[in-house]
């Protein structure tokens, strides 16, 4: 941690001031937490946690952009590769898409507004789900689906209610919270947090629960001697979610992260954990706590491993890059230039959009990895 860091003071100002006292008494309470029920407060406290305030998070506005808010054109070529899936699945009606971390709806909007340009059939079929956490941001979903006219795709999702259609995770599971390990003298440790010097601090002791070794052992790693890492627990029990809820269909989980062989390679001697805020990334967790993302890079391998346990099928893990080419991304971007209306200023912003999302250097090493149920 940074030396303003340890003092505390100066990180007052950007901080939730309400959101430090409730997790300071809790740390009081336990004596220390652990970084995964720190970064649950910080980011899911039912008041104050990032994502639950009325504050925008994501796009030029807020403190990060996702492919979504990149270009539509990830939406549409989205809206592609869904088409093909029901149609593998003989086209049933409804076809559900439900989608987690649904925000203010900018992929589902960019995805309905593909089939429509497209003149798709799946549009008339499909019934659109959003799993938001946030009120505000799912009022916004709401009002904006109404606005573009696919207020009559829009559906609640029902509790335990199973579906024939598409669940989709875009940057979703890289925000679940996280344990923290430390490689040291032979011994794998787990980062606590505690209040030290007035403000948060890392602390090392025993691992709080053993499914963090037990996660790494069934996956062969071993960290190296003064090797931190991360470990993301709550995937898993969300796949489990995801596989009693699909009765017939598919699975698309588009974020960043590696296999855990690549994930916990020695030359990640830091872990991956950062914080973003403002458009600017870095390595402190205790800097504006409330007002910043927390994420770390997922384990696909944890992923393909909990799905296989609750009966569904690893159909594919490739990169985004690979699965946007594959989803016709280059067709769609041709076929904008012969759209009537289309300016050059609009088809040169969705070709350098492209560019952005299929980078190999940038998001198009992210992760996608799909999974099934077709019986």
């Amino acid at each position: 941690m940074s030396e303003q860091g340890a003092g505390g003071r100066g990180y007052w100002d950007e901080s939730n001031e309400a959101l430090v006292a409730i997790i300071r008494d809790r740390i009081a309470d336990a004596g220390r937490i652990t970084f995964a029920a720190f970064m649950e407060l910080a980011l899911y406290h039912p008041e104050y946690g990032y994502y639950r305030t009325d504050a925008v998070r994501a796009g030029r506005a807020g403190d990060f952009i996702t492919a979504p808010e990149a270009h539509a054109i990830f939406g549409h070529t989205i809206a592609r590769r869904l088409a093909a899936m029901w149609r593998q699945l003989d086209r049933p009606e409804p076809f559900t898409l439900r989608e987690y971390g649904a925000g203010a709806g900018t992929l589902a909007i960019a995805i309905l507004d593909g089939l429509r340009t497209d003149g798709d059939d799946l549009l008339a079929a499909l019934r659109y789900e959003p799993v938001e956490i946030n009120p505000a941001r799912e009022a916004e979903l709401a009002e904006r689906l109404g606005e573009a006219g696919f207020a009559d795709h829009l559906c609640q999702p029902e509790p335990g209610g199973r579906i024939t259609g598409c669940v989709l995770a875009n940057e979703f599971v890289d925000a679940f919270p996280v344990h923290r390990v430390e490689m040291r003298d032979g011994e794998l440790r787990e980062i606590y947090v505690v209040w030290r010097d007035g403000w948060f601090a890392d602390e090392p002791g025993p691992l709080s629960t053993p499914e963090i070794a037990e996660r790494l052992e069934r996956e062969g790693v071993t960290l190296a001697e003064g090797q931190r890492a991360e470990v993301a627990l709550g995937p898993a029990g969300w796949i489990a979610e995801v596989a009693a809820a699909l009765e017939r269909g598919y699975a698309l989980v588009i974020d960043y992260g590696y296999p855990a062989a690549e994930l916990y390679g020695p030359e990640r001697r830091d872990g991956t954990l950062k914080a973003y805020t403002r458009h600017t990334v870095h390595d402190d967790p205790y800097r504006a706590v409330g007002e910043q993302d927390l994420t770390a890079h997922v384990d696909f391998t944890a992923l393909m491993d909990a799905a296989r346990d609750h009966g569904l099928t690893v159909l594919d893990l490739t990169t985004q890059a690979d699965f946007l080419a594959n989803a016709g991304i280059g067709e769609i971007l041709v076929a904008m230039q012969r759209r009537p209306g289309i300016t050059a200023e609009e088809y040169l912003a969705a070709r350098a959009a492209v560019m952005h999302l299929i980078d190999p250097g940038g998001m198009g090493r992210f992760r996608v990895l799909t999974l099934g149920r077709e019986t």
